[in-house]
C-alpha cells in the first residue's frame, strides 16, 4: 500500500514538474501570433519537450526552427488538388479505421511509387501528415504508419535522399507524431535500403519501426494487440478489403482542405477543377450480400 501510494506522489510530482517546463518554455518562446499561435498549444509544447528530454533551451531551438519552416514551407497551405497527381496509384493514403489506441492510420504501399520527382514526394507525404493531425480525436497526439511491401523493387523505391529529406522533416518538425511504423512482409532487398535509411533515424523513432512477417507468430500477435482484424485490410493480416478509389478520396481530401482552413483561420485557396482519376485509400468493412454468400467490401465513410 505505501508503495502503491509513493508511486502515485512520483508520479503527481513528476507531472507537475514537467508543467512547469511547459510555462517555462512559453516564457521563453515569448508572445507568438497567428498560426505560430495556433500550433503551439500546451500539447505540442509538450511533444517538442519530450522529443528532446525535457530540456528547455533545445526545445526552444527547436520549435523556433519548425516554425522558421512553417513559414517557408507552409503545410497548412497545400491543397490536394496540389498533389493528388502524387496519389493516384495510392502509394499513400489515410484510412479509415484507427488502431485499437484511437490513432490516425496511414497507409503506404512503396510498390505504387508512380513519379520521380523527390520534392513531389515530400511534398504529398507532408500534406497527409497535416490532414491526418487534422482528424486525430480530440487528446490523441499520434498517427501510425502501416507500409506494405507488396510489390516494392529498387526501382520503385525513393532514393535515400527523399528518404532522408521524409525522415528529418518527420523528427524535426512533427516530433513525437508517430506512434508506430509496420513495415510488413518487406523482401530482403528492402535490407540494404533499411540500412542506408537507418543511419537518420534517432533512437527513439527507430524503437517505433516495427518489422512484421504474416507466417511469423509473434508478428500475428502483434498486430492484433494495435488492430482489430475486422478493420485491418488482408494486405496486413486482417479481414477488411482495401480499395483505392482514387476519385472518392479526392472527394473527401477536397472537404478536409476546407476544414484545415477553417482550422487555420484564412479562407481556402481557389480550388481548380480536377480532372480525371483522384484517390483516397479507405477500409471501412460493409457485410454486403452476394449470390448468397457475405463477402467484405469497402465502403467510403469519411472519418
Amino acid at each position: 500500500m505505501f508503495l502503491f501510494k509513493s508511486s502515485q506522489n512520483h508520479d503527481a510530482n513528476d507531472s507537475l514538474q514537467r508543467d512547469a517546463k511547459v510555462k517555462e518554455l512559453k516564457v521563453a518562446l515569448g508572445p507568438l501570433s497567428g498560426r505560430s499561435s495556433k500550433l503551439c498549444t500546451d500539447a505540442c509544447l509538450r511533444r517538442y519537450l519530450e522529443a528532446r528530454s525535457w530540456n528547455v533551451d533545445k526545445a526552444k531551438k527547436m520549435v523556433e526552427e519548425t516554425l522558421k519552416w512553417r513559414d517557408t514551407y507552409k503545410p497548412e497551405e497545400i491543397r490536394w488538388h496540389e498533389v493528388a497527381h502524387e496519389g493516384e496509384t495510392g502509394k499513400v493514403s489515410r484510412a479509415n479505421f484507427r488502431d485499437r489506441e484511437g490513432r490516425t492510420v496511414l497507409i503506404m504501399r512503396p510498390g505504387k511509387q508512380n513519379t520521380t520527382s523527390g520534392e513531389g514526394n515530400v511534398r504529398h507525404l507532408v500534406y497527409l501528415l497535416e490532414n491526418a493531425i487534422l482528424n486525430l480525436p480530440e487528446g490523441q497526439e499520434q498517427m501510425v504508419w502501416l507500409i506494405d511491401y507488396t510489390g516494392f523493387s529498387m526501382s520503385t523505391s525513393l532514393s535515400v535522399r527523399t528518404a532522408r529529406d521524409i525522415i528529418n522533416i518527420l523528427q524535426n518538425h512533427y516530433p513525437e507524431r508517430l506512434g508506430l511504423a509496420v513495415l510488413y512482409n518487406p523482401p530482403r532487398i528492402f535490407q540494404a535500403f533499411w540500412r542506408a535509411v537507418k543511419y537518420f533515424l534517432d533512437p527513439k523513432t527507430s524503437q517505433k519501426v516495427k518489422f512484421v512477417y504474416p507466417k511469423n507468430k509473434d508478428s500475428v500477435e502483434l498486430m492484433k494487440s494495435y488492430f482489430d482484424v475486422e478493420n485491418l485490410p488482408k494486405e496486413f493480416g486482417g479481414n477488411a478489403t482495401l480499395e483505392y478509389d482514387h476519385e472518392e478520396f479526392s472527394r473527401l481530401m477536397a472537404e478536409d482542405d476546407v476544414k484545415a482552413s477553417k482550422y487555420w483561420g484564412f479562407d481556402d485557396k481557389p480550388c481548380h477543377a480536377f480532372q480525371g482519376r483522384a484517390g483516397r485509400d479507405i477500409a471501412v468493412v460493409q457485410p454486403v450480400v452476394t449470390s448468397g454468400h457475405s463477402k467484405a467490401e469497402v465502403f467510403p465513410e469519411p472519418l
